[in-house]
């Protein structure tokens, strides 16, 4: 599933590529795709003759201002486990997982393509609040980026919890964007285990916790994500952190720091990569 990095690094691309240039069209090749409206005519129709003026991201959610309007519509996308936009030339085949085609001018389109199908997109409405009808934004917690994330509030929102810290980080209403991937790595970064309890954390530990999610958010944004399976940025181009991850999708191999083997547990159904030296 892309996460913060990823989308963040899409956003950055989509910024480059597609702003104040009108959506003249479109198609929907997967009905549910669109979440809002119901209507996949009107989707299409209240979008076409928009320009973006501005990607923006929240958690794992993109959200394309757009114009002209006294009080702007929005665009939002949540890509959720397999989705990928990639801007495109309008003559270049179709991908038999497309779902929504987006025209734009220069005979160029935004393809959302999504092999799982749990991917989704919304309008919004002039002057309807984003929340309203991208239900999702209003549990999110606070951006890792934001000037609110530190390390008073991250302790807040661990205290008293009774279950493991690697399964808290997953929670995005405690931390917005943070997922499978990013959470392993700060916590090899902050030396806990995952099966750690909340309400056992110190706050010794929990202030280089914070600094390790903010640190390797950073640098896999920097190296354009992580691409395991199939995320490719809007041009088609894969992520690289994965090549310089500590302990995700590690298993077997040894620790970059201490050479103990790297070994992976289930929590929650999700899976968890650790050194058991270095974490303790």
């Amino acid at each position: 599933m892309p996460e913060l990095p990823e989308v963040e690094t899409i956003r950055r691309g989509l910024n480059k590529l597609t702003l104040h240039q009108k959506i003249t069209g479109g198609d929907v090749l997967l009905n549910r795709t669109i979440a809002y409206p119901f209507s996949m005519d009107e989707f299409i129709s209240q979008i076409t003759g928009s320009a973006i003026a501005s990607w923006h991201r929240r958690g794992k959610y993109l959200l394309a201002e757009l114009t002209p309007a006294p009080q702007n519509p929005w665009l939002g996308v949540h890509l959720r486990m397999t989705g990928q936009l990639l801007w495109l030339d309008q003559d270049q085949p179709v991908h038999k997982h497309t779902r929504v085609r987006l025209y734009f001018g220069d005979k160029q389109e935004l393809r959302f393509v999504d092999q799982r199908t749990f991917g989704q997109m919304w309008w919004v409405p002039p002057g309807e609040p984003v929340e309203s009808i991208m239900t999702g934004l209003a549990k999110l917690a606070v951006d890792p980026f934001s000037p609110q994330f530190t390390v008073e509030y991250l302790a807040s929102k661990l205290k008293n919890r009774r279950r493991p810290i690697k399964t808290a980080l997953l929670d995005q209403s405690v931390v917005a964007g943070l997922g499978n991937i990013y959470a392993d790595e700060a916590l090899f970064k902050s030396g806990i285990l995952p099966t750690t309890l909340c309400i056992d954390l110190q706050l010794e530990q929990i202030k280089p916790l914070h600094a390790a999610i903010i640190q390797v958010l950073e640098t896999s944004i920097a190296a354009g994500g992580t691409t395991f399976s199939n995320f490719l940025n809007v041009q088609g181009v894969n992520g690289n952190y994965g090549g310089v991850a500590w302990v995700y999708n590690r298993t077997g191999e040894p620790c970059r720091v201490c050479n103990t083997i790297i070994q992976r547990l289930k929590l929650a159904g999700r899976s968890s990569h650790f050194c058991p030296q270095c974490q303790s």
